[in-house]
């Protein structure tokens, strides 16, 4: 084996961490919220209120599951009335708990089969999506697709990477390993596809970012790491709303990870756009809200 392939491994962890949902060690050996309850959420005796009418679909990003990357905003919903429900995808064999790994394209076909379990389990006739990262674009290809936009009423990224990621240059290197875009994506096919400029994203972004019938917003935050440039989070099309999080409190230093996980500023404008009739006011104060 070339040296240059010894290296590739553990490139591809390195690139795998840094598009990860970094989330605490500890809470990895929590047990999958889509086969039981988990602080409220994924509990498909839930019915939707008259207030919040559809379920809330939450899709995790790379690296993480559908219990770690939730610990705050799945509580945050639940709080607020709303039926609330995290799937786990993307699973390698022989990788626990460590998720949104497999092609993407596949890992919709698992979304689409979710949200339709939930739509049974609670009478809804559509579901709002709310994913970070890779959860923020994977949903678009189930959208346009795989017949979503008849069941989905809104998605909302927090952080999504919907025209792929450089990783402020990284991914560029590839190119300069003969066959390193190969083993990349045998080894991890959902990194693969997430570096702009993949096959994956040229089709899907192909025709332009949105379906007809679906409402988007996307919260970005200028201090992402992990999906850069941070503007190509944006999408473009009618029914989207973009956001800057520094727009809305200029001292939130939030970067990729922290704006899914903890971020309830973040969360604030998440539930503004579930619920855009009764949004209030984003600012620095909705910490405390």
């Amino acid at each position: 084996m070339l040296p240059w392939k010894r290296l590739l491994r553990p490139l591809a962890a390195l690139l795998l961490t840094a598009a990860a949902t970094v989330v605490p060690t500890a809470t990895a050996a929590t047990a999958q919220a889509d086969s039981a309850p988990s602080r409220g959420w994924n509990d498909y005796s839930c019915k939707p209120s008259a207030a919040h009418p559809r379920p809330v679909v939450l899709v995790h990003g790379t690296f993480a599951n559908s219990v770690d990357n939730w610990l705050g905003l799945a509580p945050y919903l639940v709080n607020r009335d709303y039926c609330v429900y995290a799937l786990d995808y993307g699973q390698l064999p022989g990788v626990p708990l460590f998720h949104g790994l497999g092609p993407i394209d596949k890992s919709a076909e698992q979304l689409k089969s979710f949200v339709d379990k939930v739509l049974a389990a609670t009478g809804a006739a559509e579901a709002d999506l709310v994913g970070h990262s890779q959860g923020g674009l994977m949903p678009r290809h189930y959208l346009k697709f795989l017949g979503g936009a008849a069941k989905v009423n809104a998605l909302v990224g927090i952080a999504p990477d919907n025209h792929g990621t450089t990783l402020n240059g990284l991914t560029k290197l590839l190119d300069h390993f003969p066959g390193a875009g190969d083993l990349l994506s045998t080894a991890t096919p959902a990194l693969a596809d997430q570096v702009a400029g993949s096959a994956f994203l040229t089709k899907l972004n192909a025709g332009g970012d949105t379906v007809p019938g679906v409402r988007y917003t996307v919260i970005a935050t200028k201090y992402d790491e992990i999906v850069t440039p941070y503007r190509s989070q944006y999408l473009d099309g009618p029914h989207v709303r973009n956001v800057l999080i520094q727009d809305l409190c200029g001292v939130d230093f939030s970067e990729h990870a922290a704006l899914g996980l903890v971020d309830r500023i973040a969360f604030h404008e998440v539930a503004n756009a579930l619920d855009p009739a009764r949004a209030t006011p984003t600012t620095c104060l909705s910490v405390i809200g």
